[in-house]
């Protein structure tokens, strides 16, 4: 089976490797297709070349960089041809014009498409983005969820199509590893972990409350950077624990596994919103192939994410996250169990590996039209 991917989440290096793992499959040839960069948020995501052994990279023009639902690649047409594939996954939402053009071009060729979705919270979008968003519902043969919510989502707006609920990337649980056992004379403050944009709805005054009412030896150290950055150093000052939050800003995607390290728990607070709730929660599954505990609210997608590998919380509950915390505080063993626990976890279900075996098999299911038995490129597209 030839499968061509488009994704401009790509060009990201550490994404890279499910690729790999994908293309390391028997009989499937792959070919990506990636923008050379994605823009967003005033900062232009360059394409970097983390892993690539196995398929074939091809580096396409994007009009429109930087808007997310007006983006398309003019090119697609010509590389559907050049590849001709048997399965075209496209890795954005059905509502994107992007989504729309690739199953036009891919329905005048025969050939099923794939989308991805993230979407967990239910919206009705105006036109022309929602009668877009019907045709791929209507037509798509494949929809890749990446949370329980947004698969029953887009069954609710009516897709019929195959529906497969596998998170877009996994971890690479050698890269994301425990590390040597920490010696028992180490006599460091019991320190605590908050990786994430600062705004509003990922917690952190959550957790800062919860923290200021903690007897115990406690640090907190903030990674992320966010627009809510000044004003959550001014509530630390308020809360008269600035001599124990350090605000490291952003690290390095390549510092990241020695940072969870130094962590004895992660807590990943998120409230919900009218407007959004937790998709996934990559920190928790990079931090508990790590080895590090974790504590994480119930918005979203974190219950099932952390399974019963962590201590869940209510959302916007600052006492029982106090309780959580000062459970794990005192009771080093349970913070080793969970430690175990966790990787394990991952690598039962969110390695690159177990993800792209998962993304295949839905591949297989989906099957695809023998090339002979395809319209002609010219046919009338049909798609409305």
């Amino acid at each position: 089976m030839k499968v061509l991917m488009v994704s401009k989440a790509l060009v990201v290096g550490t994404y890279q490797r499910k690729l790999e793992e994908i293309a390391a499959q028997p009989e499937l040839e792959l070919t990506v297709a990636v923008p050379p960069f994605w823009r967003e948020k005033g900062h232009d995501w360059r394409l970097e070349r983390g892993f690539g052994a196995g398929y074939a990279l091809k580096i396409v023009p994007m009009r429109f960089n930087g808007h997310y639902h007006y983006h398309y690649y003019p090119g697609l047409d010509r590389l559907l041809d050049q590849v001709k594939p048997d399965l075209l996954h496209f890795d954005e939402e059905a509502y994107n014009l992007s989504t729309w053009l690739a199953l036009r071009a891919a329905r005048r060729r025969g050939v099923p498409l794939v989308f991805f979705t993230w979407q967990n919270i239910p919206r009705h979008y105006p036109p022309p983005f929602g009668w877009m968003e019907d045709q791929v519902l209507r037509h798509a043969a494949l929809c890749l969820a990446g949370n329980a919510d947004a698969a029953d989502i887009v069954r609710r707006k009516g897709f019929t199509g195959m529906l497969e609920v596998i998170p877009q990337f996994g971890t690479d649980p050698e890269f994301f590893r425990p590390g040597p056992a920490a010696d028992s004379g180490d006599r460091r403050p019991f320190t605590v972990g908050f990786v994430g944009r600062l705004i509003p709805a990922k917690g952190l005054r959550v957790l800062l409350d919860a923290l200021a009412g903690l007897a115990a030896d406690w640090r907190l150290v903030v990674v992320g950077s966010g627009p809510g950055r000044d004003d959550d150093i001014e509530y630390v000052r308020g809360l008269g624990v600035e001599d124990r939050v350090t605000f490291a800003g952003q690290v390095a995607s390549t510092a990241m596994p020695e940072m969870y390290r130094a962590f004895d728990v992660l807590v990943g607070p998120s409230l919900t919103t009218p407007r959004w709730k937790e998709q996934f929660g990559r920190m928790f599954v990079e931090a508990m192939a790590c080895g590090v505990p974790v504590i994480g609210s119930d918005s979203g997608e974190i219950p099932r994410v952390i399974g019963d590998s962590g201590l869940i919380v209510p959302e916007n509950d600052v006492q029982a996250l106090r309780e959580a915390l000062k459970r794990l505080y005192h009771d080093s063993a349970l913070r080793a169990h969970l430690g175990i626990a966790g990787r394990q976890r991952v690598l039962e279900c969110f390695t690159q590996a177990a993800i792209a075996e998962r993304t295949v098999e839905a591949y297989r299911r989906v099957g695809f039209v023998p090339r002979g038995l395809r319209p002609r490129p010219d046919a009338r597209d049909g798609t409305g």
